[in-house]
């Protein structure tokens, strides 16, 4: 199979992952997946687990128990119940029961204290991978100031570090959601250090210094200049590929070099406000 005729084949899985993404809570049978994808049915879950690593009725289960993952944690005020009607099930007991054969908590638990690093190796599974064409564009930014909480330690703690920042933009409102920026700095390729040493900024636009807190929150500035920047549409996890393409193609044609710091995210929307494969993330490298 060529370049391109392996892309296209590659597209038709990532239409029947969106088109689950947007239909989570319907029943979803292996007929219409497969009409989607314009594949056979009889060769439909073959061909998906070969491009996911995963079969199509696990994927689907895993992308409900995500998306009930972070209401749990980050929408507090919603039911329990309202996250397993969402997440397709009956009633609350058997979406308890899922959800702990999944990642060993029950839904209150994981509510009250989520073992993110045990929830982030059942996804590692996954491994749709979108090889898009990079789109890259030059643009001038000012300075920003930001509010950071400096996480250090397992990307597969990341989370955790999100539930504090998120804490206090909602305690010291410096920072609202609504009205500022929210940014992420990876100072290191996850995929290249040891968990311990991966170190990311999670970072909210401020207008003045942050105040003393207990939240370990503190004031550092994103720098002013040019920049390259990509816009990726879909899930965090899926960045990567774009951001390699940008240094292994872009940048050794352009004749552009990089400033002294690190690429960063501007985040447009967070899941699971969007479905994830509504996310949108603008990727900014500093150039000189």
């Amino acid at each position: 199979m060529n370049q391109e005729a392996s892309h296209k084949y590659a597209k038709r899985i990532e239409a029947v992952c969106d088109y689950i993404a947007q239909h989570l809570e319907q029943p979803l049978t292996l007929e219409q997946l497969s009409e989607v994808a314009h594949f056979s049915k009889y060769h439909f879950h073959r061909q998906f687990q070969v491009f996911t690593g995963i079969n199509a009725g696990k994927y689907i289960a895993m992308m409900r128990l995500k998306r009930a993952s972070y209401r749990l944690v980050f929408h507090p005020e919603l039911k329990i119940t309202d996250s397993a009607l969402d997440a397709g099930f009956e009633n609350s007991e058997s979406f308890s029961r899922a959800f702990k054969n999944a990642f060993n908590q029950t839904p209150s638990q994981f509510r009250l204290t989520p073992k993110w690093e045990q929830w982030s190796q059942q996804y590692t599974k996954v491994k749709l991978i979108r090889r898009d064409k990079v789109k890259v564009e030059l643009t001038e930014r000012d300075s920003i100031k930001t509010a950071v909480l400096e996480h250090q330690g397992s990307p597969t703690l990341l989370n955790q570090s999100i539930q504090q920042f998120i804490d206090w933009r909602k305690q010291s409102n410096e920072s609202s959601v609504a009205t500022s920026k929210t940014l992420g700095i990876p100072y290191n390729d996850p995929n290249s250090v040891a968990p311990e040493d991966f170190r990311f900024d999670l970072c909210g636009s401020i207008k003045q210094d942050v105040a003393v807190n207990d939240y370990g929150i503190i004031t550092k500035t994103v720098p002013a200049g040019r920049c390259a920047v990509i816009r990726h549409h879909g899930p965090h996890d899926q960045m990567d590929d774009k951001i390699y393409q940008f240094y292994r193609e872009w940048l050794p044609q352009s004749g552009e070099e990089l400033r002294d710091f690190p690429l960063y995210f501007e985040y447009q929307n967070f899941f699971p406000e969007v479905a994830e494969h509504e996310l949108i993330t603008d990727i900014y490298f500093s150039l000189k």
